[in-house]
């Protein structure tokens, strides 16, 4: 099993449905498998869906949207033998020192989770909430036992040291706590696998009125790519599949087209999805025909010099010193488990490439450096006696 899906409730009994899956492995790969989990929640409000789409981990490999589709070709398996190839991977890691980080959480003992009851949820990206009154807060989710979100706010934001909507950073708990909010539930599993799961669509761009996005150029990509891929792969209409359909009543104007599901009871109506009024603007408000609400509106993001969306050269970028701390963290078992772990996968990588790996161990930790090494080392030697009692039995 790759995915799983889980129906429950949050907060005030809101619906919401999760989805768990890897993120390298394809519909072959097995649950215990070391790789990234995607961790999906949507929540069925009574102002609409919102999609909260993320992942097992704090992190990500990139900042550049446009690197995503090079990313992922170096992850899936090689086309001659279906298996992992690790040089590709290694060699766009090395060339990208921002993904460290994550290869740091991934190679770790963390990389294996030992069930999906036994893994926090992130958003990795930074969202943003705001109020009535326009006002403003960045934010990260967190789904923890018992635990919730850590709020940054935009006059934080704009003197922190690190960029916090930078991907490939976390936001460290002591300077923004986490805050708990509720808790999440999953409490039964699927009746329809394909309905229900297949069929399931999430995407970042589902918001409800209060919860917005951020200036991260990875969410800015995904927030329109994800709906696309919808489009494409389960029609125009793929938000009226009934695990994708909002749990209040729908009020735009689009409808018709491939699969058009039929109207619900009250949907005829002015003001409903099929009323008479399918245009706007109009002159039919009185009537009860949509409009758009000023209550709702979302306050205006920073532009230009206040968005924080320059490029972000990687030569002057601090790619190493949260990976460092995330390394001295660990205990003496986690760091040799994680030292083997880049040994055995470096073995058959060329040797500038490896190297490189080891120079970005060293610049995150020395002795994070050191283990890497050493490990390399014995893994040779291991290999070439191995095969010197092969050639000479």
């Amino acid at each position: 099993m790759t995915c799983a899906d889980f129906l429950g409730s949050v907060g005030r009994q809101t619906p919401v449905v999760a989805r768990f899956s890897t993120v390298a492995g394809g519909q072959d790969s097995a649950d215990n498998l070391r790789d990234v989990r995607g961790f999906s929640v949507r929540f069925y409000t009574e102002e609409g869906n919102w999609d909260m789409v993320g992942n097992n981990t704090p992190v990500f490999f990139i900042r550049e949207p446009s690197k995503f589709p090079d990313f992922i070709h170096t992850q899936k398996k090689d086309p001659r033998n279906n298996l992992v190839n690790w040089q590709n991977r290694w060699e766009f890691w090395a060339n990208h020192p921002q993904s460290f980080h994550q290869v740091t959480i991934l190679l770790s003992d963390r990389g294996i989770p030992y069930s999906y009851r036994h893994m926090n949820g992130y958003s990795s990206h930074t969202l943003s909430f705001y109020n009535e009154r326009g006002e403003r807060v960045w934010v990260k989710w967190h789904f923890k036992t018992n635990q919730g979100i850590r709020n940054l706010t935009d006059e934080q934001a704009r003197h922190y040291h690190i960029n916090p909507f930078d991907l490939t950073k976390v936001w460290p708990h002591a300077d923004f706590p986490l805050m708990e909010i509720g808790q999440l539930e999953l409490n039964r599993n699927p009746d329809n696998y394909f309905a229900q799961v297949e069929q399931l669509a999430f995407s970042p761009s589902n918001f409800v009125p209060g919860i917005s996005g951020s200036p991260d150029r990875v969410l800015q990509s995904r927030l329109w790519a994800y709906a696309d891929a919808h489009r494409y792969r389960l029609s125009v209409n793929y938000q009226q599949i009934e695990v994708n359909r909002p749990r209040c009543p729908v009020s735009n104007y689009q409808r018709d087209g491939l699969m058009a599901a039929a109207a619900s009871p009250g949907e005829a109506r002015e003001g409903g999805q099929y009323a008479l009024t399918n245009f706007y603007p109009n002159d039919r408000a009185a009537e009860g025909a949509p409009v758009p609400d000023a209550s709702v509106v979302e306050p205006p993001m920073p532009l230009e010099q206040e968005a924080w969306v320059n490029y972000h050269d990687n030569r002057d970028e601090d790619n190493f010193s949260q990976a460092g701390e995330l390394y001295r963290l660990f205990d003496e078992g986690q760091r040799e488990r994680l030292a083997r772990v880049f040994a055995t996968t470096l073995q058959e990588v060329t040797a500038g490439v490896r190297q490189r790996v080891i120079a970005q161990c060293c610049a995150a930790d020395e002795d994070y450096g050191r283990r890497v090494a050493q490990a390399c080392r014995e893994g040779a030697g291991e290999s070439a006696t191995a095969e010197q009692t092969l050639n000479n039995p």
